[in-house]
């Protein structure tokens, strides 16, 4: 319980970083966007300019008491442009022109530029190589907010042209739009952090609250004491976990034995088990509805999971409690192998994958306990029929190899991850099932290992090089 609060911390510490890091990104990426934007609308403006002064400049010059009017009527003019959350009230534009040497003959800035040499200006001089000119530059190189954007644009020819008209705008202009948009965007990641914060929190409460009630209720009868059922509140999942514990305990009291405390549970908890499964299913047809299918089929599928965990622990209650076989005799492997088959035939139907096996005619003998062989057998081909997908195929051959007989169970499925190949035997270690998503028991392995090593064989799981995994059971045949 207390590694999963971790993790789901760490789940929460992870979105939070996350999140950092896009508004970081976000809002870094801002100013140049609009930059950009502003820059591709200058483009227009300075070569719409350049098209006007065209005509003079190849007079010698531009008129330039004509643009001093232009702008200055232009300036007079009231502006009130409400652009998205920015108002816009002064124009902001301005120009000057240069002939095709550099010199400035024109600046719409109070001419503070005229008759100065511009020929070395990154604007000017790809403009006349006939190339596209644009810089950024600022008047007072402390202040980051004094950049000024120029944009150069050919006057005539661009191969020859006859001057260089370059429009110029402040940076400073468009700083009010950069920090709305700022602000737009601080406001969506904070509401969709809290949004997200309050889901986990929901989560946390939802299912930690039910939780915390059943491990007082567990502390409580491992004092021997008698509590009253915890209130976990109508529908909630963690009801099925608690009748479970009720009948554990009431499975332990009276045992003497922890062999007599294993039994009894699993005896006693296969009925309640199959009365929440059959209750699932009739809720079901009563009530159809939509959005209580995946509820319906997890109750189903855990029922079911908690089914076969009893059985395998059963099964391996009765293997680990041996240190030898008490009953060895001369056995048919095959015989072994095709009542495995028949047992794991409605599992594998259910899933819709296909056995097939290569069982020799002639038996092969070896000595040791059937019953036990038979479950070792079962587990392996099932495990095969866990990992595969629909319509897949999982193949069973049995040969001699060494003095030893060899029983291989191939499946298709997606194969060991590297981190699991030393942990696929361990107790209550499993994957996710390919096909339900949802992990084993985690037993099933472990009970092959057991029982090979009863009969003085060994167990491998290797990736096949076509893909999927293969098992490989050794058992000693018996000398002739």
């Amino acid at each position: 319980m207390r590694l999963t609060r971790i993790t789901l911390l760490l789940i929460t510490f992870v979105i939070a970083l996350g999140f950092l890091q896009l508004a970081r990104y976000l809002l870094d990426d801002v100013e140049p966007q609009v930059l950009q934007a502003t820059e591709e609308v200058m483009v227009d403006a300075a070569h719409v300019f350049s098209e006007l002064v065209e005509n003079d400049m190849r007079d010698g010059k531009p008129d330039a008491d004509g643009l001093r009017r232009l702008f200055a009527e232009a300036r007079e003019h009231p502006v009130d442009a409400q652009i998205f959350d920015h108002l816009k009230t002064q124009m902001g534009l301005n120009v000057y022109v240069t002939d095709n040497q550099g010199i400035v003959l024109f600046d719409s800035d109070d001419g503070r530029r005229e008759g100065q040499n511009y020929s070395n200006k990154r604007d000017v001089r790809l403009t006349l190589r006939g190339q596209y000119g644009a810089r950024s530059t600022r008047e007072d190189e402390i202040n980051s907010a004094s950049s000024i954007m120029y944009v150069g644009a050919p006057i005539g020819a661009r191969e020859k042209p006859l001057g260089v008209l370059t429009v110029f705008k402040k940076q400073l202009d468009a700083i009010p739009m950069i920090n709305e948009r700022r602000k737009v965007i601080v406001r969506s990641i904070i509401s969709i952090a809290l949004g997200i914060l309050l889901l986990i929190a929901a989560v946390f409460w939802w299912v930690y609250q039910p939780l915390g009630l059943l491990t007082e209720y567990t502390r409580a009868v491992e004092k021997g004491q008698r509590p009253p059922k915890p209130k976990l509140g109508i529908g909630r999942e963690v009801n099925t976990l608690y009748h479970a514990l009720e009948t554990m305990r009431e499975a332990l009291e009276g045992r003497r034995y922890a062999e007599h405390y294993t039994q009894t549970l699993t005896h006693e908890m296969k009925s309640p088990l199959a009365a929440i499964r059959g209750a699932a299913e009739l809720l079901h047809e009563e009530m159809p509805q939509k959005n209580r299918d995946r509820f319906l089929e997890n109750i189903r599928s855990e029922t079911a999971r908690a089914e076969r965990l009893i059985s395998r622990l059963l099964e391996l209650s009765a293997v680990e409690s041996k240190s030898h076989l008490d009953s060895v005799k001369e056995i048919d492997f095959c015989e072994v192998v095709r009542q495995a088959l028949s047992q794991a035939e409605s599992m594998a139907e259910i899933a819709r994958v296909s056995l097939e096996a290569d069982l020799p005619d002639q038996p092969m003998r070896v000595m040791g306990d059937a019953f036990v062989l038979r479950a070792a057998v079962t587990n392996l081909i099932e495990n095969a029929v866990d990992f595969s997908s629909a319509s897949a195929v999982v193949c069973i051959d049995i040969f001699v190899e060494k003095g030893e007989i060899v029983l291989t169970v191939d499946d298709r499925g997606p194969g060991i991850p590297d981190y699991a190949k030393d942990k696929v035997f361990d107790r209550f270690y499993s994957l996710r099932h390919h096909q339900s998503g949802r992990k084993g028991t985690g037993l099933g392995l472990n009970l092959v290992k057991e029982a090979v090593e009863l009969h003085h064989g060994s167990i491998a799981l290797a990736n096949r090089p076509e893909g999927g995994a293969r098992a490989t059971l050794r058992i000693p045949a018996m000398q002739e």
